[in-house]
């Protein structure tokens, strides 16, 4: 994909050039239509000023119509007019090439259309000699910018032919009197900067890595002497500018010692001497800018300021240290002393290595060679002067002899001294090759071993350790080998790059070929890896920069060399282009930045940079890569984080909660916080209680447990964390923030936590839940408090219910619980498609609460649940009707039995309390201790706090008839709890109460032995309902089809559950509960059969008496009065399946029916 789009981008930019190729041919050879075909046109007024209105906005997308409108007119007429527009037209550099080719048409159709267009925009530099008014500074250098531009783009496309056009401009904006105003200097800096990088054919340079371009240039007709004239017109002026810049510099460094003696004798600067010094750092900045701009443009270095460190950044007086400000560049080069003690303290190889194997020997071999042949010639020389000075009488005799053997001695002498010196070069080279092969004997390593050694060399020892080893093999072929092996570190291996780099600075000193062979190899692979222009190779071009790089940063490479490769990429800043310059820029981009001698350059080439990006459309990957090099190069200025002063009790409350708490430090943190001035830190402690979200989130229910444990010494501190937390829910779901998730997530949990501990009721719960998806609907906000994108309340909601909802199983709770479920699906329903991780938390919610329910996948199922739960709530609310007589009888005496003591003998009154938890105490009035500690999670339990009471064995009972014991109504959530204190009552009075009590007992005892007792009967239903002068049987046969009726309602209902009623005996009274029994319970299978036996005999049992009264009916009719009675019995022949016998009818005798199985009870008449 990325080699389609730089194929893309490639073909563009030729067509760019064939384009310029076409129209400049075209242009200089125009080939314009006669006058018959312009009479053609529409040469009307109207139409011709409508088009040539439109010439004042020229771009991309107004450039297809705009030319062939202009084909379908005649503007000979209104040339002028047309130039006019043109001229006055605000043109974007992305809009010149159109401009160019409106320009070519009407060049190529009006033969006094280019000279009227030059002549109009050369006015745009010599504003004064124009009539128009002058535009304000700013737009007029705008103005000037882009008709230079145009200008140099027409004159590329033949329509500006010859180059003198622009020698008139440049040699009005290299003028020196310009010099004097600093604003019309920093403007001609720009313009100048601007056309050398646009028309560096004019200065004799070429666009680097542009080769088509620059033979496009070639044949431009710009001779030699134009050629010289604007290279020196460029130079001369920038060095004039940078003479201004330097006496600019001085200024400000005088401006800022006064300043500081200012600042050392009054405390403080006047405004006027910090506006003055504002000023002209402002002007100095922008000066520097601008030369430094156009330095670069002429492939020249930027100019670099004497003591630049000395001048102070600090625009305000205040600030303004009294000695002056010193550079600090040095020290902040290196981000802490690590780095800088791997970067610049090199071992030093003469400590370690003979200095005969660095190559430091040589000479000092030679010297000392010469000193000893020296000696030995003045000792050869001493006898021959005794010699003379014995034979000086003699002298005369022998003189004409030596002078005539003179010369020939000396010749001699000469030839003898040159043979001894060569072979005492000899010598020493065998002497120097003896002690080398010596040393290298004892070492024993080889190259190839040591070369193997080279990837694992990845810390600072081992790669000095190595450099030290390979000078005892050192020799030129090795150091080559060395180089090759350097050069092809893996491409994946970037890590050992800094080392490799640190092992050629080491040996840098001593062997000087050995880094310019490595740069030069380096150079070479990124030259052709650039001008290649295929997008492969990404790892390869990302090493060889990154190796530049270090480099550098070891002072190996130059820094010429990183902004020359730096100023390729940015060329063509696209593609792998990008990578290598941010890993460039990532490498030792901050180094260069914090340098003095290259800080200013590479700001500039960072400005570059960021100007790119804002320019080109790039992706995010390369946006963000652009980025984080500028940014880590040039971090933005920031003030520095001032730490917040906690006094220090606050300073321990924080530890114990955010440090040390833990399952096995909470009873010792309680105890610690119970310690504390209660009044004094109780605000505190509810704050830090409240930032849950700032501790571990696996934590959140130590918290909760303190919270518990608090209050039951501060009764109103629960009460307090509990509406802080409920009010950061609502703060949560008002501001909807997405910063705030984390936090929000956490006071969820807290919340159900809280539940845990007893610290809140069930109601809270459900309440929260039901607030969190109704919340803003129906409201104006809707959108912007609850977006059908945003799915967080159901994680708010799974949340909560995973904490604490496997405690609504039973009771009112699991009815509440049920409903809000179907509700909770409804609102999931109304997000739409809910993302995939939110779906998974949703079912895995579901298949820990309710696994059996059904997850409805449209509204209209939905609708149907809900209001099918509403009837069957109704009509359980109806069942229950019956038995609220009897909850009020039995409520004071169960008040009565939930009284508990504690460990102070403080009286508790539990009245009711159920909230869908183990919170209700047995009938048979059993105490329980300190029951609000217990924690129904699956932590843990901590030792020995809080103390945490198990009920399950008490509520087994109690369980299966908590449907009936509920009055109508009534809510399980809402508990009471009364404390009562103690009455004191007087002995005397409680013996007489207990004396006539016992009297009332024993009386009522003796009225009730003479009583009739009661016949028992095997009964399914109590006594008391047999009250009244019926039959026993009658009575009997009701309660079986009452029996029956329940289980058929309860058997068509398809409940998973049954209702029986259970006799219980209280006292002497005897009550009828109803229990709930799971439907697959044998017993219940059992029983259906047996009512649905019963059912079926009974209607058989009617059907056949009504069919034997019928029949009867029809023989009476056709008998006419035959007689009542007979003399026998009588068998009637009936269907097969039934047979009836009918016995002799006497008066008073009761007679039997039998009937398929089955038996009727009856009367007979005589």
């Amino acid at each position: 994909m990325k080699m389609g789009v730089a194929q893309a981008h490639l073909e563009g930019y030729k067509m760019l050039i064939d384009l310029k190729a076409t129209l400049h041919q075209s242009n200089l050879n125009p080939v314009r239509p006669d006058a018959n075909h312009m009479r053609t046109l529409d040469s009307s007024i109207k139409r011709n000023l409508a088009i040539i209105k439109k010439l004042k906005v020229i771009n991309d997308e107004v450039k297809d119509g705009l030319i062939e409108e202009l084909k379908t007119v005649n503007l000979s007429k209104f040339v002028s007019e047309a130039v006019s527009y043109i001229c006055a037209a605000k043109l974007r550099s992305t809009d010149i090439q159109a401009a160019v080719q409106i320009c070519s048409l009407l060049h190529q159709r009006y033969i006094d259309f280019s000279p009227c267009l030059i002549e109009e925009l050369l006015k745009t530099f010599y504003p004064g000699k124009s009539g128009e008014p002058d535009l304000d500074k700013n737009a007029g250098a705008l103005k000037k910018r882009s008709t230079l531009k145009l200008l140099m783009e027409l004159y590329f496309v033949g329509i500006v032919e010859d180059a003198s056009t622009f020698t008139t401009i440049i040699k009005d904006l290299t003028s020196l009197e310009h010099l004097k105003d600093r604003e019309t200097t920093q403007t001609n800096l720009s313009l100048l900067a601007s056309f050398a990088r646009q028309g560096k054919i004019f200065l004799g340079l070429q666009q680097h890595g542009q080769d088509a371009y620059n033979e496009f240039l070639m044949d431009l007709n710009i001779t030699y002497d134009q050629k010289r004239f604007f290279k020196k017109a460029f130079y001369s002026y920038y060095d004039a500018a940078s003479e201004l810049l330097q006496s600019e510099h001085v200024s400000l460094c005088v401006m800022e010692s006064e300043n500081a003696k200012n600042l050392n004798a009054k405390g403080e600067l006047s405004d006027e001497n910090t506006a003055s010094y504002e000023n002209l750092r402002r002007s100095f900045d922008q000066l520097l800018h601008c030369v430094s701009s156009l330095a670069e443009a002429l492939d020249m270095q930027p100019p670099v300021m004497p003591e630049d460190g000395h001048t102070t950044r600090v625009t305000t007086g205040t600030n303004l240290p009294p000695s002056g400000k010193e550079s600090s560049a040095v020290q902040l080069i290196w981000d802490d002393e690590d780095m800088k003690a791997f970067y610049e303290s090199l071992p030093d190889l003469r400590a370690f290595v003979p200095a005969v194997l660095l190559g430091e020997v040589e000479p000092k071999l030679l010297e000392q060679h010469e000193k000893v042949h020296e000696q030995s010639n003045e000792c050869s020389m001493q006898p021959q002067t005794e010699v003379q000075e014995n034979g000086e009488t003699s002298v005369s005799e022998h003189q004409t002899d030596r002078i005539a053997n003179d010369e020939p001695k000396n010749r001699e002498n000469t030839e003898t001294e040159r043979l001894a010196k060569e072979k005492n070069q000899e010598k020493v080279s065998r002497e120097d090759g003896a002690e080398r092969e010596k040393v290298r004997g004892i070492d024993g390593a080889s190259l190839d071993s040591l070369l193997q050694k080279l990837p694992r060399c990845g810390s600072r020892d081992l790669i000095d350790q190595l450099t030290v080893e390979f000078c005892y093999l050192n020799s030129k072929a090795n150091r080559k080998k060395l180089v090759r092996a350097l050069f092809s570190v893996p491409r994946t291996s970037l890590e050992l790059l800094p080392y490799y780099s640190r092992l050629v600075a080491t040996l840098s000193p001593f062997m000087k070929g050995l880094p310019s062979l490595l740069l030069s190899m380096l150079e070479e692979e990124f030259s052709f890896l650039i001008n290649k222009k295929d997008q492969i190779k990404i790892e390869t071009k990302i090493r060889n920069i990154r190796f530049i790089g270090e480099l550098c940063k070891f002072k190996i490479a130059p820094p010429c060399l990183v902004f020359r490769c730096l100023k390729a990429c940015l060329d063509d800043f696209t593609h792998h282009n990008i990578d290598v310059a941010c890993n460039l820029l990532e490498t030792c981009g901050c180094f260069l930045y914090r340098s003095r001698e290259t800080t200013i350059r590479m700001s500039n080439m960072l400005e570059v940079l960021n100007r790119l990006k804002n320019v080109k459309n790039l992706d995010a990957h390369h946006t963000t890569l652009v980025e984080n090099a500028y940014y880590l190069c040039k971090p933005p200025e920031r003030s520095s984080r001032l730490s917040k002063v906690r006094p220090p009790l606050h300073q321990y409350i924080r530890r114990l909660l955010f440090s040390d708490l833990d399952k096995t430090t909470v009873q010792h943190i309680l105890l610690q916080l119970l310690k504390l001035p209660w009044a004094e830190c109780e605000q505190y402690i509810v704050k830090c209680f409240l930032k849950v979200h700032k501790g571990k989130y696996s934590q959140v229910h130590l918290i909760a447990l303190l919270t518990a444990g608090l209050s039951r010494y501060h009764d109103d501190f629960a009460v307090v964390v509990v509406d802080e937390v409920l009010e950061e829910i609502r703060v949560g779901l008002e501001l909807n923030d997405y910063a705030m998730q984390q936090q929000r997530l956490a006071h969820m949990r807290f919340l159900g936590d809280l539940y845990n501990y007893e610290c809140i009721d069930s109601s809270v719960i459900f309440e929260t839940l039901n607030l969190i998806i109704v919340f803003g609907h129906g409201t104006s906000e809707q959108d912007l408090l609850d977006p059908l994108e945003d799915f967080f309340r159901i994680r708010l909601v799974i949340t909560l219910l995973q904490t604490c909802g496997h405690y609504f199983t039973r009771g009112s709770s699991k009815r509440k619980l049920d409903s809000f479920l179907l509700l909770f699906q409804r609102y999931a329903l109304s997000k739409g498609p809910l993302p995939l991780d939110v779906e998974f938390d949703v079912q895995d919610m579901f298949a820990e609460l309710r696994p059996n329910m059904t997850r409805h996948s449209s509204l209209e199922g939905l609708n149907n649940a809900l209001v099918e739960l509403e009837q069957n709530e109704h009509v359980a609310a109806a069942r229950k009707g019956g038995d609220e007589s009897h909850w009020d009888s039995e409520s004071q005496s169960k008040q009565s039995e939930n009284v508990a003591f504690d460990a102070n003998d403080k009286m508790t009154a539990n009245i009711s309390k159920k909230n869908g938890r183990d919170h209700e105490e047995a009938p048979n009035g059993e105490n329980s201790t300190d029951s609000t500690s217990r924690y129904r999670n699956g932590h843990e339990d901590e030792e020995d706090f809080p103390r945490k009471e198990r009920l399950d064995d008490r509520l087994e009972n109690e369980d299966r008839i908590e449907d009936i014991t509920v009055p109508v109504g009534s809510d399980e959530e809402e508990t009471v709890e009364v404390q009562k204190k103690k009455v004191q009552v007087d002995p005397k009075d409680q013996e007489d109460f207990d004396r006539e009590l016992k009297a009332i007992l024993l009386e009522s005892l003796e009225s009730r032995k003479l009583e009739p007792a009661r016949p028992t009967v095997n009964m399914k239903e109590p006594m008391s309902t047999f009250k009244g002068s019926k039959d026993l049987m009658t009575t009997e046969a009701a309660g079986k089809e009452n029996v029956c009726d329940e289980l058929v309602k309860s058997g068509s209902g398809g409940a998973s559950e049954v209702c029986f009623k259970v006799l219980v005996k209280k006292g002497h009274k005897q009550q009828t509960k109803q229990m709930l029994i799971p439907g697959d319970c044998p017993l219940v299978q059992s029983t259906k059969q047996q009512s649905a036996a019963e059912l079926e005999e009974k209607q058989n049992i009617k059907r056949k008496i009504l069919e034997y009264n019928e029949r009867e009916e029809e023989l009476n009719a056709t008998s006419q009065g035959s007689g009542n009675g007979g003399q026998g019995g009588r068998t009637d022949e009936t269907p097969a399946d039934r047979v009836t016998w009918v016995g002799p009818s006497r008066g008073g005798v009761r007679q039997h029916y039998w009937v398929a199985g089955g038996f009727y009870r009856g009367y007979g008449r005589r």
